[in-house]
Protein backbone atom coordinates (compact mmCIF):
# COMPACT_ATOMS: atom_id res chain seq x y z
CA UNK A 1 0.00 0.00 0.00
CA UNK A 2 1.32 3.36 -0.77
CA UNK A 3 2.23 5.80 1.74
CA UNK A 4 -0.63 7.79 0.80
CA UNK A 5 -3.36 5.00 0.48
CA UNK A 6 -1.97 4.64 4.32
CA UNK A 7 -2.63 8.28 5.25
CA UNK A 8 -6.55 7.80 3.96
CA UNK A 9 -6.83 4.16 5.79
CA UNK A 10 -5.46 5.70 8.66
CA UNK A 11 -7.86 8.96 8.42
CA UNK A 12 -10.70 6.55 8.12
CA UNK A 13 -9.60 4.16 10.90
CA UNK A 14 -9.38 7.16 13.32
CA UNK A 15 -13.02 8.71 11.78
CA UNK A 16 -15.37 8.76 14.99
CA UNK A 17 -18.45 9.97 12.02
CA UNK A 18 -19.22 8.96 8.62
CA UNK A 19 -17.42 11.75 6.36
CA UNK A 20 -17.57 11.87 2.74
CA UNK A 21 -14.76 11.81 0.18
CA UNK A 22 -14.36 16.03 0.45
CA UNK A 23 -13.91 15.50 4.22
CA UNK A 24 -11.44 12.64 4.31
CA UNK A 25 -9.35 14.83 1.81
CA UNK A 26 -9.65 17.89 3.87
CA UNK A 27 -8.37 15.26 6.93
CA UNK A 28 -6.13 13.36 4.97
CA UNK A 29 -3.94 17.14 3.20
CA UNK A 30 -3.41 18.31 6.90
CA UNK A 31 -1.27 15.06 7.57
CA UNK A 32 0.00 15.27 4.12
CA UNK A 33 -0.15 18.46 2.09
CA UNK A 34 0.77 16.28 -1.68
CA UNK A 35 -1.89 14.10 -1.49
CA UNK A 36 -4.37 15.17 -4.13
CA UNK A 37 -8.03 14.86 -4.30
CA UNK A 38 -7.70 12.30 -7.02
CA UNK A 39 -5.71 9.84 -4.91
CA UNK A 40 -8.41 9.98 -2.20
CA UNK A 41 -11.23 9.44 -4.62
CA UNK A 42 -9.55 6.24 -6.04
CA UNK A 43 -8.54 5.19 -2.83
CA UNK A 44 -11.93 5.41 -1.53
CA UNK A 45 -13.15 3.33 -4.57
CA UNK A 46 -10.50 0.62 -4.17
CA UNK A 47 -11.19 0.11 -0.24
CA UNK A 48 -14.91 0.16 -0.97
CA UNK A 49 -14.47 -2.61 -3.96
CA UNK A 50 -12.18 -4.72 -1.53
CA UNK A 51 -14.94 -4.41 0.79
CA UNK A 52 -12.57 -2.31 3.64
CA UNK A 53 -15.56 0.37 3.23
CA UNK A 54 -18.79 1.01 3.30
CA UNK A 55 -20.56 3.68 0.86
CA UNK A 56 -23.51 5.19 2.70
CA UNK A 57 -26.52 7.51 1.68
CA UNK A 58 -27.91 9.39 4.23
CA UNK A 59 -29.05 12.23 2.04
CA UNK A 60 -27.72 15.11 0.97
CA UNK A 61 -26.55 14.30 -2.33
CA UNK A 62 -23.24 12.79 -0.79
CA UNK A 63 -21.53 9.50 -0.16
CA UNK A 64 -20.33 9.09 3.17
CA UNK A 65 -18.11 6.29 4.11
CA UNK A 66 -17.44 3.75 7.21
CA UNK A 67 -15.00 0.75 8.25
CA UNK A 68 -16.99 -2.24 7.07
CA UNK A 69 -15.58 -3.86 10.44
CA UNK A 70 -17.51 -1.16 12.35
CA UNK A 71 -19.60 -3.64 13.63
CA UNK A 72 -23.55 -4.42 13.75
CA UNK A 73 -25.04 -1.45 14.26
CA UNK A 74 -27.97 1.20 12.78
CA UNK A 75 -28.16 5.03 11.23
CA UNK A 76 -30.65 7.71 12.72
CA UNK A 77 -30.54 10.58 10.95
CA UNK A 78 -31.33 14.18 11.62
CA UNK A 79 -32.54 15.67 8.66
CA UNK A 80 -32.15 19.52 9.84
CA UNK A 81 -28.94 18.77 10.71
CA UNK A 82 -27.31 15.43 8.90
CA UNK A 83 -25.86 14.26 12.19
CA UNK A 84 -25.98 10.54 12.11
CA UNK A 85 -26.33 8.65 15.12
CA UNK A 86 -25.46 4.90 15.50
CA UNK A 87 -27.06 2.62 17.50
CA UNK A 88 -28.22 -1.17 18.25
CA UNK A 89 -31.65 -3.03 18.70
CA UNK A 90 -31.85 -6.64 19.07
CA UNK A 91 -35.64 -6.81 19.15
CA UNK A 92 -35.11 -5.51 15.61
CA UNK A 93 -33.12 -8.04 14.34
CA UNK A 94 -35.14 -10.36 15.64
CA UNK A 95 -38.23 -9.03 13.95
CA UNK A 96 -36.42 -8.75 10.50
CA UNK A 97 -35.38 -12.74 11.31
CA UNK A 98 -38.81 -13.46 11.57
CA UNK A 99 -39.83 -11.98 8.60
CA UNK A 100 -37.22 -13.31 6.54
CA UNK A 101 -37.86 -16.29 8.04
CA UNK A 102 -41.93 -16.40 7.33
CA UNK A 103 -41.27 -15.15 3.70
CA UNK A 104 -38.98 -18.65 3.25
CA UNK A 105 -35.97 -16.62 3.63
CA UNK A 106 -32.20 -16.99 5.60
CA UNK A 107 -31.37 -13.51 6.66
CA UNK A 108 -27.66 -12.79 5.61
CA UNK A 109 -27.57 -8.98 5.89
CA UNK A 110 -29.55 -6.22 6.65
CA UNK A 111 -29.43 -2.42 6.85
CA UNK A 112 -31.28 0.16 8.34
CA UNK A 113 -31.27 3.69 8.39
CA UNK A 114 -34.03 5.89 10.08
CA UNK A 115 -34.50 9.74 9.01
CA UNK A 116 -36.21 11.74 11.36
CA UNK A 117 -36.42 15.53 13.17
CA UNK A 118 -35.83 15.75 16.58
CA UNK A 119 -38.86 16.12 19.01
CA UNK A 120 -39.55 19.58 20.95
CA UNK A 121 -39.57 18.66 24.13
CA UNK A 122 -42.99 19.28 26.42
CA UNK A 123 -43.64 22.59 27.41
CA UNK A 124 -44.91 25.53 25.27
CA UNK A 125 -44.14 25.93 21.97
CA UNK A 126 -40.96 26.96 20.62
CA UNK A 127 -40.16 28.72 17.24
CA UNK A 128 -39.89 26.85 13.93
CA UNK A 129 -36.28 25.77 13.33
CA UNK A 130 -34.87 27.42 10.18
CA UNK A 131 -35.85 30.57 10.93
CA UNK A 132 -40.15 29.67 10.00
CA UNK A 133 -42.43 32.14 10.93
CA UNK A 134 -45.36 30.54 13.75
CA UNK A 135 -48.69 30.88 12.55
CA UNK A 136 -49.88 34.02 14.53
CA UNK A 137 -46.84 35.65 14.19
CA UNK A 138 -45.19 37.82 12.03
CA UNK A 139 -41.40 37.69 11.09
CA UNK A 140 -41.05 40.73 13.76
CA UNK A 141 -42.53 38.69 16.46
CA UNK A 142 -45.38 40.47 17.29
CA UNK A 143 -49.27 39.12 16.77
CA UNK A 144 -50.81 38.96 13.10
CA UNK A 145 -54.86 40.19 13.26
CA UNK A 146 -56.94 37.87 12.82
CA UNK A 147 -58.69 36.86 9.32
Amino acid sequence: MTGQRRVVARVLSDASDHPDVEELYRRAAALDSHISIATVYRTVRLFEEQGILERRDFGGGRARYEPSEHGHHYHLIDVETGKVIEFQDAEHERLMQTIAGRLGFDLVSLRLELFGRRQDPPGPPRERRRGAAKPGVNQAGGEEAPP
